[in-house]
């Protein structure tokens, strides 16, 4: 019976010159051999020989649809566009891999496959006729075909297919997550409106802020009463009439103490006269 050397790795403490330290010290186990895997190395050399003959027919059918292409345009752009054929097939089978447990949409991609290699089988056959040799031409278009129904073969040995219940239960934990993923457009969408929509709010608040402060009490300082020792706050959002008014609603009476409390609002200290003023009037009931 075959075996093979299992390493094994341990900390293990070594002493020298009465200093201790912990190093590693690998140590092998025999254990039986694993057979090999006969089925992973036939789908293996299924898959290069699939690979190998689909090269082989896109050699083969570009060759020959870029030659009745080149009747009509220069060489470069005829076998350009005649690469074309293949790819499109090869295109097609990728997503057939990739959807392969989706039986809905897989169906499309195996459709445009086969019109896909019946067109470019088509193209070989015109080459052929064009030639006078519509038998290679024909020949040509079934190498092709079997090439290309080679790699649906290789495809088949890898593909695990699921049993309906499985499958009922994977479509439905799909289209929760495909939902999920064609929200998050939406929601990055609603989110930069919301921001938008809120950094406009903010700069019409400051706007009508700024515009307001020049509303009652201001244009009646300016027109009617000018003080030069008036004190805005923030900009013009409130100005030491504001504050006084303020202060005298929460209660405060004392002169002291409303310069005081202004004075922490502004971080500058009003005049005094122009605070009296300002409190007489509130006392006497003049303000409103």
């Amino acid at each position: 019976m075959k075996t093979e050397r299992i390493p094994r790795t341990r900390t293990v403490p070594h002493t020298v010159d009465g200093e201790t330290e912990y190093i590693e010290e690998t140590e092998y186990d025999e254990a039986p051999a694993a057979p090999r895997d006969w089925d992973q190395i036939a789908r293996i050399a299924v898959t290069v020989m699939a690979v190998v003959l689909l090269l082989a027919a896109v050699s083969w059918s570009t060759a020959s649809i870029g030659s009745l292409l080149s009747r009509i345009t220069v060489a470069a752009a005829a076998y350009s566009a005649a690469s074309a054929f293949d790819l499109l097939w090869i295109m097609a089978t990728v997503a057939r891999w990739l959807l392969r447990t989706d039986p809905v949409r897989v169906q499309a991609a195996i459709r445009f496959g086969r019109v896909a290699l019946a067109v470019a089988m088509a193209a070989i056959i015109a080459d052929g006729y064009a030639s006078g040799e519509l038998v290679i031409g024909a020949v040509g278009a079934c190498v092709s075909a079997l090439a290309k129904g080679g790699t649906e073969l290789a495809m088949l040995v890898h593909d695990k297919p699921l049993d309906p219940r499985t499958q009922q239960w994977l479509n439905k934990r799909r289209a929760r997550l495909n939902a999920q993923l064609g929200l998050l457009p939406v929601r990055r969408e609603l989110a930069r409106g919301e921001a938008a929509l809120s950094a406009e709010r903010r700069r019409l608040e400051l706007l009508s802020a700024d515009s307001g402060s020049a509303d009652p009490d201001r244009s009646e300082e300016s027109t009617g009463d000018p003080d030069p020792n008036v004190v805005p706050l923030n900009g013009g959002a409130a100005t030491t009439k504001d504050l006084v008014r303020i202060a005298w609603d929460s209660g405060i009476r004392d002169d002291d103490a409303v310069i005081r409390y202004i004075k922490g609002r502004t971080r500058k200290a009003p005049s005094p006269d122009t605070v009296g003023r300002y409190l007489r009037l509130l006392r006497s009931g003049v303000a409103g």
